[in-house]
């Protein structure tokens, strides 16, 4: 059985297919394919506030192309969601049924406080220690979640219009990073130690550049030292010396100084770094809502 799980995001626009596998009643996926394209969104939306016609028949054509890969792979069930650069374009809706109109691919538009709850449908809370307590942190193009995890729940959680494309285009406010601050020292106050848990393809990239070992913390003074390191070179040099992909090479600059605040906020000294994101929730929801527990 094969799902498809499809996220439209302020940088890049993902599908991701992937097997279910059903072991004596436990269900769990491998990924088949995962396709990125970068249109970048977030540029029109928190600039304009609407998406442009060429960026619309961008999105649509790569919609249109995820339906035929979807229909080649054969995928029994699908969930497609848009975050921040359409939460916040007035022509947002009407995209939406232009899509479902050339593709016939359902999108939902979806609140900040929805991705953070379908990121945390990956089961990270499944790899963390419950006697210890987790801030985690998901920066996008045009949001960043926050969420506080202690005995394995999730006590308290927070979207913030704070993301790389935002930041790039000066389309961040000082009075959301205010309220960023105040939040993290009011809800960090009675947790005497918080480990990070960092998400999004920025992270993952810092934490492969940085060599450290899979499954092994990320310290502040080293995601610090990898910050300043690629902040020493150029845009250009980001992308012919280190080899970063154009898209990445200008948002990793302001996601590190994201992750670098609020874990100095938040009083962190060390971040995991899980390969898992919005894609990978969405397969996991697909696979709550199809395998009800009995």
């Amino acid at each position: 059985m094969i799902y498809a799980a499809i996220d439209i995001g302020s940088n890049a626009i993902r599908l991701l297919i992937a097997n279910i596998t059903n072991n004596n009643g436990v269900i769990s996926f491998k990924k088949n394919s995962l396709i990125r394209v970068p249109v970048r969104l977030g540029d029109d939306a928190f600039l304009n506030h609407s998406i442009s016609d060429k960026k619309a028949d961008d999105v649509i054509k790569t919609m249109v192309a995820f339906r035929n890969l979807m229909d080649v792979y054969k995928v029994k069930d699908y969930m497609a969601c848009a975050t921040s650069a359409l939460r916040e374009s007035k022509n947002g809706d009407e995209l939406v049924k232009r899509i479902f109109e050339a593709s016939n691919i359902n999108l939902e538009i979806i609140g900040g406080q929805k991705e953070a709850h379908i990121i945390y449908s990956s089961h990270v809370d499944q790899t963390l220690d419950r006697k210890k307590n987790y801030l985690y942190i998901d920066v996008g193009g045009g949001s960043t979640e926050l969420s506080i995890f202690s005995n394995g729940k999730i006590q308290a959680s927070k979207s913030f219009n704070l993301g790389t494309i935002r930041i790039l285009d000066n389309q961040d406010k000082p009075e959301t990073w205010d309220e960023m601050k105040l939040w993290l020292r009011k809800e960090t106050t009675n947790y005497k130690v918080l480990i990070g848990i960092g998400t999004g393809g920025n992270i993952n990239k810092i934490f492969r550049l940085s060599e450290e070992k899979e499954n092994k913390a990320l310290s502040f003074l080293k995601l610090k030292a990898q910050y300043e390191y690629l902040n020493s070179f150029s845009l250009k040099d980001r992308i012919n010396i280190l080899g970063l992909n154009q898209d990445r090479a200008d948002v990793i600059i302001p996601a590190s100084e994201l992750f670098l605040t609020v874990m100095r906020w938040g009083g962190i000294k060390q971040i995991f770094v899980p390969k898992v994101g919005l894609v990978d929730g969405i397969i996991q929801v697909l696979i709550d809502t199809n395998f009800p527990v009995k």
